[in-house]
């Protein structure tokens, strides 16, 4: 029966992800070691997994040669940094916005007492540093929330493969018992070769 074409998407499932992980790297060093060998060719290979643990290959000498190699051949060949003109519209509106902010903490922090201004302001102006205060505490209290998620997602997930070993193991140990009662016991009377122990003083046989 011929499988299915396989999503080009995120496995959701931690346990399958970890598998097809395993698998799939296994796979790409293999892939390489054989590129190497029947090409003649130096591969380099990084691979990081999702909890930031490195695998890596250099199929010729060492990692850190075929780094330095790649680095003397592309030493004349980096692109120019592109210019200003061709950032992007959220580029400029991320500096715009960022500039704006700081204009407001300029303005807090004077009428605060700490800029070295008189530390009097406008009531107009006052609102208004009011409103920015809140919009920062939504966002801090907004991404607050969302590490909070995150850690919750992730000790589900640790937890669910904990239970799915949990329960691998704990049927290998019933099967285990279980090859075990059913073992038929050895009656060593009926044995054709008779069990005979020697010592210096006195010999018994059966």
């Amino acid at each position: 029966m011929a499988r299915g074409k396989v999503q080009m998407k995120r496995i959701e499932n931690p346990v399958h992800r970890q598998v097809t992980f395993c698998k799939r790297r296994a796979g790409l060093l293999k892939k390489a070691k054989e590129l190497s060998v029947l090409c003649d060719a130096e591969i380099g290979l990084f691979i990081f997994s999702a909890h930031g643990k490195l695998y890596e290959l250099a199929t010729k000498g060492t990692m850190q040669g075929l780094i330095e190699r790649y680095m003397k051949h592309t030493n004349g060949n980096q692109p120019p940094d592109p210019p200003i003109h061709h950032q992007t519209s959220e580029a400029k509106e991320e500096i715009i916005r960022l500039k704006q902010e700081i204009e407001v903490l300029k303005g807090l922090r004077n009428a605060l007492g700490g800029g070295g201004g008189e530390g009097i302001m406008r009531l107009d102006e006052l609102d208004m540093f009011e409103k920015q205060l809140e919009i920062w505490i939504c966002q801090v209290r907004s991404t607050k929330m969302k590490f909070m998620s995150e850690e919750i997602e992730a000790l589900r997930n640790q937890e669910f493969i904990l239970k799915a070993a949990n329960k691998y193991l704990h049927d290998k140990m019933e099967e285990n018992i279980s090859n075990t009662t059913n073992m038929e016991p050895v009656n060593i009377t009926n044995c054709q070769y008779p069990l005979t122990i020697q010592d210096e003083l006195f010999q018994l046989c059966t």
